[in-house]
């Protein structure tokens, strides 16, 4: 079997690199797999990308299977698919996902993958590491029969939750970001939108996924007295500044923290890593998710289109990445 392979480096923050990799022989209980789509998860990988993690958030912001350091040289990313070349009966031939950089063949352990169903294109399963992300921030806000959600940020995460939400039965769901052009994937998601200024108040729960200082002191005012703000933004090194000597005390309000990197407390005694990412690969089954995927490149053009990314050059949500057929 072909024990060649290629990887994605950041080589310095805002460079990027294909370097030539050599797999090792696959061991009892491991699997080769060949990548066929990877995903660049545009707010934590283009903040990897620029070199703002901070040093104290070095260990937490590892990913699985990373090589190297921050702020660089550094393999990082976490949404890849592909087909399983060697390993146990069951997987050979599969579809699976696995939370690896971008690689065109690796070799991980049996356990690290998971079969993607066969309802389930391959080219919309590299969404599953977000929207296992939105399973997990609904976990930890609990929406209720009859609330009134807003989602403020229409990022990756935030439209995978705005989605999440409109499955709800009685839920009213509103998508709020500055830019105009999410009204097409609210709508594709089958969520309403609007603007910052023209966003509903009163509402029970806001889900906080701008990034930005002004999208929390909006998503604050939009709450409804005793109302929650699940705050959701990776902000890497910049830090935020709050209204909190307003109205904050007054009106109780609520912000949380939500991360995925542990399963919410309210599942945690039921629910593995591997029961919700199983769960977040089923919900792909829906066809409307495919508007979070807005933009596709080769693999080959990576160290062209990240920094593209990374500046806000190329607008996307999800960008999605071909790996070559034959490596």
């Amino acid at each position: 079997m072909n024990r060649s392979a290629y990887a994605f480096w950041l080589a310095r923050p805002g460079e990027g690199e294909i370097r030539p990799v050599t797999l090792p022989e696959p061991g009892p209980g491991e699997v080769v797999v060949r990548a066929r789509y990877s995903g660049i998860s545009r707010g934590t990988e283009t903040l990897v990308f620029r070199g703002g993690v901070p040093a104290s958030q070095h260990t937490t912001m590892r990913a699985p299977f990373q090589e190297g350091d921050f702020p660089a040289p550094v393999k990082y990313g976490y949404l890849s698919v592909g087909t399983v070349e060697e390993g146990p009966d069951t997987l050979v031939g599969r579809t699976v996902f696995c939370l690896y950089p971008h690689q065109t063949r690796y070799v991980v352990p049996a356990a690290a993958v998971t079969p993607v169903p066969e309802s389930v294109p391959a080219a919309r399963a590299v969404l599953a590491g977000t929207v296992e992300t939105a399973v997990n921030a609904l976990w930890d806000a609990a929406p209720l029969i009859g609330d009134r959600v807003t989602v403020v940020g229409g990022g990756m995460v935030g439209c995978s939750v705005a989605a999440l939400l409109a499955r709800f039965p009685g839920v009213q769901v509103q998508l709020v970001d500055a830019d105009p052009a999410r009204a097409a994937t609210a709508a594709a998601l089958g969520v309403e939108f609007a603007a910052p200024e023209d966003a509903l108040g009163d509402r029970d729960l806001v889900v906080h996924a701008s990034a930005t200082e002004h999208g929390l002191t909006r998503a604050l005012e939009l709450l409804t007295p005793e109302g929650t703000v699940l705050e959701l933004s990776w902000y890497g090194d910049r830090r935020v500044s709050l209204p909190l000597g307003e109205s904050f005390h007054s009106r109780r309000l609520v912000i949380r923290g939500s991360q995925v990197g542990t399963v919410s407390p309210a599942r945690r005694a039921g629910r593995s890593h591997a029961d919700r990412l199983a769960l977040a690969l089923d919900l792909l089954t829906d066809p409307a998710l495919d508007a979070l995927i807005t933009g596709e490149c080769a693999f080959e053009e990576l160290p062209v289109v990240m920094p593209l990314l990374a500046d806000g050059r190329t607008p996307a949500l999800c960008h999605r990445v071909r790996h070559p057929a034959v490596t």
